[in-house]
């Protein structure tokens, strides 16, 4: 009898296995688990708020994975993002009897069930993020990251068969329109919307980076490989690892965002957030579909979407939390009577392909055929070439055409109901009652003429000065500036587009820099169009303008006034003046994110064009000013007429602009770097010494020795001896670690090839620290003039110069050399 009882349980179990009631409870309700090092957190989340699992009032909960080692919650995994939770108390995530992972609760169901083919025994959750279904012999047999979401994370394998796809809104993990995924070429990453159509790559893959994104190489945060574990090529992977030489592991991360931009974040511990290292695309309105149907996309607007006149949100809920894709819809009732009128909206552009019927008629000709089709929602004409498109389906995110293709000319017109004349006739008693007010209006302004001609020029200037102060520019009168500067009596300096004075604004005794611009370009029209440009750029590291005149002939800029004067009065060794290693880092930093943002930042990218420590100005907390930006521009691009007045200019002017190329950022990238150099030593790049040994009488005139800094600076910063190149006035009180990169960037900067410089937000990132600066290449040409061996400069269309010591080079690279002197190249004799 005893020996049935213990047969009985055994004989049910083989009869009746266990059901997914009997599964192992992995976590339940507000039960977490951590990875072995306390990196990620694996439990129930409500992305509402994130943190607390009882405050929330959310109805939806997931299961998923995020960082548990900071204070900012981010999520990088999610299991039922197509299905959540709402009741997080008694859900739970099991391990069935079967060998699945599955999500559920007693109201809901099973929500969420992993899809492995081979049953697991056992899980596991590594530091990685990754959550590990273990099968019978120790091997996984399903992996999340296998199955991700919308975050690749270090150490995750890509397939052709693996896609991560955003969020649906900031706080809706369900899928949204925007994924990541290999090309079927298998060579390079695309983000696509909807899942077919490709609006952004990486560039093929060349066996050390992408073409169109060499930042995914940077070492410390990502090293890509590239290899083929199985046959055929659809087995390909991308394989994306922590960097063996970090010195410590970083937390990063790629994104792609539920605005369908794909984003690379580094967690900085200083600043206890996370940093974004690099997005693309770098327009918002270049992501396909952003704004939906009629729907009006622009950058510079605080959300990036908005309807245009007339129209309102499909979906008010929609858009409330970041989720345009609906679009817009018309905030009257559509009608097809033929008596709707046209609204121009611009020069417009829109995504994809829509039906348009083509052909030249006049712009009342192409309304009447817009207005007799009831599926016309607009057109565009041309009014140059009488093109008329007409649109037979809504268009896609709308955009300014110019920050795309440049002014075409080709205009929008959306079809307006609201303006139609419904009744079809207009009263006759309204035209006479018309003509009659009409009449003796005309009488009452006979008397008016004489005093509107008195009134035009200060109606003109009220009106200038209520349109700049959108922008919070004062309309200056040229009187009020010479009052302000006491006739322009105190000089704080002159550059290359005129002098600068001191002011005082009399309303409020502020001071103020007034500089007097000597070569203006234009027309006081396109003066004004450009002032708006530069007046509405604003940065910290930007000095900015706080109005100007333009009054007959005078051309004038009002900006805030810079205590501590520009950059060039304390690279002196005679100065007084001394930056400790702080001021001069700050100043570096600053200074090239003042450039980085007038080269990316801006919607129109600006090229300074004279960067040099005259333009760096200093505040009253030594925190750097980039000034002048835009300047080239406002007095007529005339590069080679300006700068070739401009005293010492050339000294930072880059090869291929004086071989005559084509002018890009990088110019300004090479200026940054000779002032960089300017910085960390404490002295210009050019000395004359006339105190020196080689001078001497030759025919009577003296001949002083001219001393060039760069090329020995470069070649003791290769070497590794920064200390020597390091201003010895700060007696070794300084970081030797900025320093180094200090001066390690500097050199990349003035590589000969513009290509090989990094970009300035690239820059930005090597100062900080967050990209790894390795040692550059020597410059070409400054390895020639270290050497005095001949340098033919073919790439720059200098073929036939000879740069030998004291000659030629000398010349290219100063532009100071004078025949009655000579040029050194050598190490000091005295700091």
């Amino acid at each position: 009898m005893p020996c049935t009882y213990l047969l009985l349980p055994l004989l049910l179990c083989l009869l009746f296995p266990l059901s997914s009631s009997e599964s192992k409870v992995i976590i339940k309700g507000n039960q977490t688990i951590l990875s072995f090092n306390s990196i990620f957190r694996l439990g129930f989340f409500s992305p509402t708020n994130g943190e607390s699992f009882t405050s929330s009032q959310s109805s939806n909960w997931y299961v998923g994975i995020w960082y548990a080692s900071i204070p900012t919650p981010t999520y990088v995994w999610v299991a039922n993002r197509n299905r959540p939770l709402s009741d997080p108390h008694s859900s739970t995530l099991e391990l069935t009897s079967t060998g699945n992972l599955i999500a559920r609760n007693s109201h809901d169901g099973v929500v969420w069930q992993s899809d492995n083919n081979h049953p697991g025994t056992d899980f596991r959750f590594s530091d990685t993020g990754n959550l590990i279904l273990i099968g019978d012999h120790g091997s996984p047999v399903w992996q999340s990251f296998e199955n991700p979401t919308d975050t690749w994370l270090p150490g995750m394998n890509v397939t052709g068969l693996t896609a991560m796809t955003s969020w649906r809104t900031p706080f809706d993990p369900s899928p949204g329109l925007y994924s990541l995924r290999l090309s079927p070429s298998f060579n390079e990453f695309q983000l696509v919307f909807n899942g077919t159509t490709p609006y952004w790559s990486t560039g093929n893959w060349t066996g050390e980076s992408f073409v169109g994104v060499p930042e995914m190489t940077v070492p410390y945060i990502y090293r890509f490989h590239f290899v083929n574990p199985y046959t055929p090529a659809a087995s390909f992977w991308y394989i994306v690892t922590p960097s063996d030489a970090s010195p410590e592991p970083r937390l990063t991360r790629f994104l792609v965002d539920y605005n369908g931009q794909l984003k690379q974040y580094t967690w900085e511990p200083q600043t206890n957030s996370w940093n974004m290292f690099w997005l693309q695309p770098e327009d918002p309105c270049r992501v396909h579909g952003l704004c939906g149907q009629l729907g009006f996309c622009s950058s510079k607007l605080l959300k990036p979407c908005a309807c245009i006149r007339g129209f309102r949100p499909k979906i008010d809920a929609a858009w409330r939390s970041e989720d345009f894709s609906d679009g817009c819809l018309r905030e009257s009732a559509d009608s097809c009577d033929g008596r709707d009128t046209f609204e121009a909206v611009g020069d417009l552009r829109y995504d994809g392909d829509v039906e348009i019927s083509r052909f030249q008629v006049s712009k009342s000709s192409c309304a009447r055929s817009c207005l007799g089709n009831c599926s016309c929602v607009g057109f565009y004409h041309n009014d140059k070439s009488n093109l008329c498109k007409i649109l037979l389906e809504s268009p896609l995110n709308l955009k300014n055409s110019s920050s795309w293709t440049g002014i075409t000319d080709d205009i929008l017109y959306i079809r307006d109901p609201r303006k139609g004349n419904s009744k079809g006739n207009i009263s006759k008693f309204v035209i006479i009652l018309c003509s009659v007010v009409g009449s003796i209006t005309v009488l009452g302004f006979v008397p008016l003429i004489l005093l509107r001609r008195n009134r035009k020029r200060k109606k003109t200037r009220k009106e200038d000065e209520d349109g700049f102060a959108v922008l919070n520019l004062k309309v200056f009168s040229f009187k009020e500036l010479q009052k302000a500067t006491d006739g322009f009596s105190e000089k704080l300096g002159h550059g290359g587009f005129g002098a600068v004075f001191k002011g005082t604004l009399p309303e409020s005794s502020t001071s103020v820099a007034v500089k007097r611009l000597e070569r203006p370009g234009s027309g006081e029209g396109e003066f004004r169009a450009e002032v708006c440009t530069i007046g509405n750029i604003q940065h910290v590291n930007l000095v900015r303008l706080r109005g100007f005149c333009s009054e007959n002939l005078h051309r004038l800029l009002v900006y805030d006034y810079m205590p501590n004067g520009s950059l060039s009065s304390y690279l002196s060794r005679t100065s007084p003046k001394l930056l400790s290693w702080e001021s001069r880092f700050r100043i570096a930093l600053g200074t090239a994110k003042g450039i980085a943002y007038l080269h990316e930042g801006c919607r129109d990218c600006i090229i300074h064009c004279d960067i040099k420590p005259e333009n760096i100005l200093l505040d009253g907390d030594y925190n750097a000013k980039v000034s002048d930006f835009g300047l080239a521009k406002l007095v007529g691009r005339d590069f080679s007429r300006v700068l070739a007045t401009m005293r010492g200019t050339w000294g930072y002017v880059a090869p291929e602009w004086i071989s005559g190329l084509p002018i890009t950022t990088k110019a300004d990238v090479y200026s940054f770097g000779m002032t960089l150099l300017e910085l960390i030593g404490g002295r210009r790049n050019v000395i004359v010494d006339s105190d020196t040994p080689g001078e001497k009488e030759d025919k009577g005139e003296k001949e002083s020795e001219k001393w060039f800094f760069p090329p020995w600076a470069a070649r003791e910063i290769i070497q590794g001896n920064v200390d020597l190149v390091v201003d010895s006035r700060l007696n070794g009180e300084y970081n030797i670690e900025e320093a180094t990169r200090m001066a390690t960037v500097a050199i990349w900067c003035i590589q000969d090839n513009e290509e090989i410089r990094p970009a300035m937000g690239t820059v930005v990132k090597m100062l900080e620290g967050v990209v790894v600066v390795t040692v550059p290449p020597p410059p070409k040409l400054i390895q020639a003039l270290v050497s005095g061996d001949s340098y033919q400069g073919v790439d720059h269309g200098l073929s036939g110069t000879s740069c030998s010591e004291g000659r030629g080079c000398s010349d290219l690279v100063t532009g100071l050399s004078s025949p009655g002197s000579r040029s050194s190249f050598g190490r000091p004799s005295s700091p």
